[in-house]
């Protein structure tokens, strides 16, 4: 058994004063962090599991061992005769990992061995792990006759896995460091063995005071990440470990590239040393794959997007028998959420989230549900469990739940319904937390059972009935049989639900508020009535011919735009437009049409118009392919909106390509049908949220 002194003496203390210690006296005790003695806590569970064993707490959170008095004995017989190590084995192989990414390329086995203090059948099994861990980011790990093992890999790939290994298996001990570190606690050892206290502390709060300064946003994970990628990238600079590989350009026009370029000037000043335009492209990429803008900056960049998310929604409505389509707050948290989340999937980074098992435990059908529709929606995308987790999250706020009430019936079939099958079941429920409860028929007393009362039929034996839809698994529950259940569950979501309450009994309607101040409520009422005049006053549809430069358009229709007064200065409109579409493609996939936006201080009022092109203009689409475009839709807007503008233009944007009739609608020359489909769209808007609310 593999303990560490530290959980042996946790063990200890609880049993020798039972239910008198918590997580805090403990943390006080051992003079740790709560989250440290949380972490052994976890690990101290898996142990006592294999003596029959629970760890349980009080109503005031004392912490107790219980069980049998028989099995306590030999908890404490076998405690006294282990002799503890403070070096786990995922500590063993992340030193193995350094070693092998900063002593490379090739090793004698036997000297391995040594250095990492492990014999060599220990080395082994390591190297085998570790060489399935870094497949995933192309690196290979070979053992070879007579040379010993050989790491073969690039640059940007070693340290992609070793920030990742590092953030998945030595996140919260980072945070604790960090922690220690922000209150002056310093050490003389490196954290985790390899990174500089003073340098880790440094970059932190780098990092942190320019992002607040830009205003940026991360989740914490996140946050984590980017200074894990930092602090790599100084260390393996400084070991002369070069990053030679190519970047894109068009990079350094963006708002993350100069946040990076900010933090690389000042660390060069700090460390007297030179960070490499590859380093800063390498870091912009990650700061792009994580960065967690404010709801309110992604209104309308991704009209292809916000189609998807909203099929998302409308899925997830109907599998779970609830209705999400006019949650405005939880579609714009989505967008928000997820186009850094998309460009790092794309980009191969690696995702971590440590609330994932907890999620799959508290809403286990709502996971099968969002992972079913990510799968159908995004064809072409492949959503890894953690950021599944990060997007149920998003649903399960909208669903207002603090865990859910879907219980999930599943009836076990077997010849007499006594002996295997009683296994059976349990091991269901282990393995399965979604099935909450299970019942064990015979065939016999099946036959006579009200099928209505159970969502899955699961049997040990073929069934000699045609009209029951079940699961034919062996008594033993293979790995085979769970992934089948799990599957069948997560193909009959709807099925599963139809007849059950998803929310608790007093949040059964989703949208239902506390009673509005009126005074909000008046004014929300104004934002949207001037939205929508501001809109259909200013909608222009107007024809050019000619064009030589999309640019020539853009600068006509913003200048008739100042000179009706919706707004006061053209040159700085038109720049702000350059700005964007240096950011990213404009051109709408599978279309002919492109939305320029922006918002500037000189704009008075929003803005919708449309300018149709006689001879279709090659431009970049949102998707980084070409678009030819034929109609220009110009959308402006203040700096400062309200949440209903917001809204309202969200909407417009979405509805774009909400179909091939709307597509055609807006693709047209014709401004009163424009109008007319903008008019519908206000009207449905307006009965869904502020006529029923």
């Amino acid at each position: 058994m593999f303990i560490t002194s530290r959980e042996k003496n946790i063990i200890n203390l609880i049993v020798r004063t039972s239910r008198k210690h918590t997580v805090s006296t403990l943390s006080s005790f051992l003079n740790v962090s709560g989250r440290t003695v949380q972490r052994d806590l976890k690990s101290i569970e898996k142990i006592l599991d294999k003596f029959h064993l629970q760890l349980n707490r009080t109503a005031n959170d004392g912490l107790f061992i219980e069980g049998k008095n028989e099995d306590i004995y030999k908890l404490i017989q076998n405690l006294a005769t282990i002799h503890p190590t403070d070096i786990t084995p995922e500590e063993r192989k992340l030193n193995l990992l350094l070693t092998l990414l900063h002593e490379g390329p090739s090793f004698k086995i036997q000297g391995l061995a040594h250095d990492i203090g492990v014999s060599g059948a220990t080395l082994a099994t390591y190297v085998d792990e570790l060489a399935e861990w870094l497949r995933k980011f192309s690196i290979k790990l070979i053992k070879k006759r007579g040379v010993g093992i050989e790491l073969i890999a690039e640059e940007a790939n070693k340290r992609h896995a070793l920030a990742s290994y590092i953030l998945v298996y030595f996140y919260e001990e980072l945070i604790d460091s960090l922690y220690q570190l922000q209150q002056g606690k310093y050490t003389n050892k490196e954290i985790l063995g390899y990174f500089s206290p003073r340098d880790l502390l440094m970059i932190d709060q780098l990092v942190n005071q320019k992002m607040q300064k830009d205003q940026a946003r991360l989740a914490d994970s996140d946050y984590i990440g980017l200074v894990v990628h930092i602090c790599i990238t100084i260390q393996r600079t400084k070991n002369n470990y070069v990053l030679t590989q190519e970047y894109d350009s068009e990079n350094e026009l963006t708002a993350e590239y100069r946040l990076i370029e900010n933090i690389c000037n000042e660390l060069e000043e700090k460390l007297y040393m030179q960070i490499s335009k590859s380093d800063r492209h390498f870091l912009t990429v990650i700061l792009k794959g994580s960065k967690v803008q404010g709801t309110d900056v992604v209104l309308y960049d991704s009209v292809h997007l916000g189609k998807l998310i909203k099929k998302v929604i409308e899925d997830i409505s109907t599998k779970l028998h609830v209705n999400l389509s006019h949650d405005f707050s939880l579609y714009q948290g989505l967008l928000a959420h997820m186009e850094p989340s998309i460009f790092r999937i794309k980009q191969k980074l690696d995702i971590f989230n440590p609330l994932t098992d907890e999620i799959k435990r508290k809403y286990p059908v709502l996971f099968m549900a969002v992972k079913k529709s990510l799968e159908q929606v995004f064809i072409d995308i492949d959503f890894p469990e953690d950021e599944v987790a990060f997007i149920v999250l998003h649903f399960g706020s909208a669903l207002l739940m603090n865990e859910e009430e879907v219980k999930i019936n599943a009836v076990v079939v077997c010849p007499t319904g006594i002996g295997a099958s009683k296994m059976l079941a349990s091991r269901i429920q282990k393995e399965l937390m979604e099935i909450k409860d299970i019942e064990i028929l015979s065939i016999n007393d099946f036959q006579s059972a009200t099928l209505d009362e159970y969502d899955v039929v699961i049997s040990t034996v073929r069934l000699p009935f045609t009209n029951v839809d079940y699961i034919l698994v062996s008594p033993l529950l293979r790995e085979e049989d769970i992934d089948t259940i799990k599957s069948y569950l997560q193909n009959n979501i709807e099925k599963v639900t139809r007849k059950k309450s998803y929310l608790n009994t007093d949040q059964k309607d989703t949208f239902k508020h506390d009673r509005t101040d009126v005074k909000v409520l008046l004014q929300e009422i104004k934002d949207v009535q001037s939205s929508m005049d501001s809109i259909l006053n200013n909608l222009r549809v107007v024809r050019k011919q000619n064009v030589d430069d999309h640019w020539n358009t853009i600068k006509e229709v913003v200048k008739d735009a100042e000179q009706e007064g919706l707004h006061t200065n053209t040159s700085s409109v038109v720049q702000q437009l350059m700005a964007r579409e240096r950011q990213g493609g404009l051109g709408i996939p599978n279309t002919n049409m492109a939305l320029f936006h922006c918002r500037d201080n000189h704009i008075k009022e929003l803005i919708f118009q449309i300018a149709h092109i006689d001879t279709p203009y090659t431009i970049k689409g949102m998707d980084g392919q070409e678009v030819q475009m034929k109609s220009l839709l110009l959308m402006l807007a203040p700096v400062h909106m309200s949440e209903r503008e917001q809204e309202i233009l969200s909407m417009i944007s979405t509805s774009l390509i909400e179909s091939d009739v709307s597509m055609m609608i807006y693709s047209s020359s014709n401004e009163a049908l424009i109008r007319r489909k903008l008019e519908d769209l206000f009207l449905d808007y307006l009965q869904n949220n502020l006529i029923k609310e």
